[in-house]
């Protein structure tokens, strides 16, 4: 027979055996997951550039839009009304300008 002091030290020894396997189990969990965020963050920072670039592009248009839509404006509104603080003599004077270059 074994001694009975013996009996709770081996208890001891497997129950420690058994969280240092599952604390090691859960460390590689953790790295693996640390690794799958780290490529995530590349992916992210790429993507940003991308979408930085299209906002570039999308202000581009905005503002191309903006002139073209208030060159329309203007040239209709020169017709009968204001646009933008216009008025048909200042169109007039304008297309006159236009004409003696």
């Amino acid at each position: 027979m074994s001694h009975p002091s013996s009996r709770p030290s081996s208890l001891a020894h497997s129950n420690r055996s058994r969280q240092y396997a599952h604390l090691g189990a859960q460390l590689a969990q953790l790295h693996a997951h640390l690794a799958d965020t780290e490529n995530l963050l590349r992916m992210t920072a790429v993507q940003a550039e991308y979408v930085r670039g299209l906002g570039g592009w999308m202000g581009g248009l905005f503002m191309a839009s903006s002139k073209i839509l208030g060159e329309e404006t203007a040239a209709g509104a020169g017709v009968g009304g204001t646009a933008g603080g216009r008025t048909a003599a200042h169109e007039e004077a304008r297309g006159n300008e236009g004409e003696e270059s």
